[in-house]
């Protein structure tokens, strides 16, 4: 894989340690819908703050909506003001990701920061979207393929058992591999402007109300909601 090595040689950039108003430095976006989320909640997440951990210091930082939102919080506000203050967007490439209008709007919200940037293309073809090809390419938008991505494909088992398997020391070497060259892309993020574009996404569509039972006709149980998501339908 490529780092920012061109990146420098192209514009000035700061050191870390000037870089001001970033609150995270990874966020990792992904659809709900599939596999991908129970492989982030299970593996990849937990392994991949290890591993960072490892190559930098301070730790980085990595944003992911199921375990940064505060209870109570407005989480897509939450979503959006995390976009808005981290250095390097991680998408999960996936048939559903690009059916997320949510997953699209975090992206390319991340493309217009590297068009601002005069990055991610042209002269400076790394920019701040560090894709993970998590499973079939096949339907893919051409967008997509306009990415270079690390396949994670053939360790991409979601359940626990995968972590007793051989393949799940497969699975470490490459997040190792992933970290360490992430990391170089960190060391090398453009200093942080308070107004970076932002692709906002529509309001999330409310739930409609459940109808009033006819007397003498059962009420039927609705179906368990995720903490947080109440009155709202999450299409991520």
């Amino acid at each position: 894989m490529t780092t920012f090595a061109s990146f420098s040689a192209a514009v000035p950039l700061p050191t870390i340690s000037s870089v001001s108003g970033y609150k995270y430095d990874v966020f990792i976006s992904y659809s709900r819908k599939g596999n991908a989320q129970k492989w982030l909640l299970n593996h990849f997440y937990t392994r991949l703050v290890e591993c960072l951990a490892d190559q930098m210091s301070p730790a980085p930082t990595v944003y992911m909506d199921r375990m940064s939102i505060p209870k109570g919080a407005h989480w897509p506000s939450d979503l959006q003001q995390a976009l808005l203050r981290s250095k390097v967007i991680v998408p999960l490439f996936a048939p559903a990701y690009f059916e997320s209008p949510w997953c699209m709007a975090e992206f390319r919200s991340m493309q217009e920061r590297n068009k601002r940037l005069g990055i991610g293309g042209g002269r400076v073809p790394e920019g701040l979207i560090y894709p993970i090809l998590f499973a079939d390419s096949d339907d893919f938008p051409p967008e997509a393929w306009e990415f270079s991505w690390w396949n994670f494909k053939e360790v991409s088992n979601p359940d626990m058992v995968f972590q007793i398997t051989r393949r799940y020391a497969q699975f470490h070497d490459k997040v190792v591999e992933f970290a360490t060259d992430l990391a170089q892309r960190l060391r090398r993020v453009p200093e942080w402007q308070p107004d970076w574009p932002l692709v906002v996404n529509p309001d999330p569509v409310l739930r409609p109300p459940p109808p009033i039972p006819r007397f003498g006709e059962p009420v039927r149980p609705t179906d368990p909601e995720q903490p947080g998501d109440q009155g709202q339908v999450d299409d991520r």
